[in-house]
């Protein structure tokens, strides 16, 4: 509740960015005192994928429209049901196995609001968000992920 009596709105946080992820960044920005559960999820660079073994780096590349669809995709979830905040950002750029490539989470009164809320925002922003993966192997070899 706010000073005046009224439900304050969600915060809302989204971003596709080059520079790294913080997940404190994440939790400190869905906080709130009524708040009694956060759902943080993280997404990070694995050494394989697609049954290869041996990725060393990966490219992410987004699409100009990759912000907005993001922002739309998080103030649907910040509408659910005693929904505090939610929190979204991408890396694009390069990254090593062991990076943060995705960070979300999402604030709620009580746990099962908080987990439904996460898991639709990252299976949502995996299957909308113009994003894609170039992956690069030991032996050389590449592959596109996403287009």
């Amino acid at each position: 509740m706010g000073h005046d009596g009224a439900v304050s709105r969600p915060t809302v946080v989204t971003d596709v960015r080059e520079t790294p992820l913080s997940v404190d960044e994440a939790l400190r920005a869905v906080t709130h005192p009524r708040a009694g559960a956060v759902a943080i999820f993280v997404g990070t660079v694995r050494e394989h994928d697609e049954g290869r073994e041996g990725v060393t780096t990966l490219d992410y590349s987004a699409h100009p429209d990759a912000g907005p669809r993001l922002a739309e995709i998080a103030g649907s979830v910040a509408e659910g049901r005693e929904v505090h905040g939610v929190y979204a950002v991408h890396r694009t750029g390069s990254l090593r196995v062991g990076d943060l490539a995705v960070v979300c989470a999402v604030s709620a009164e009580h746990r099962a609001e908080a987990f439904e809320g996460g898991r639709r925002l990252i299976e949502e922003l995996k299957a909308q968000v113009p994003i894609w993966k170039r992956q690069q192997y030991v032996d050389g070899e590449h592959s596109w992920v996403g287009m």
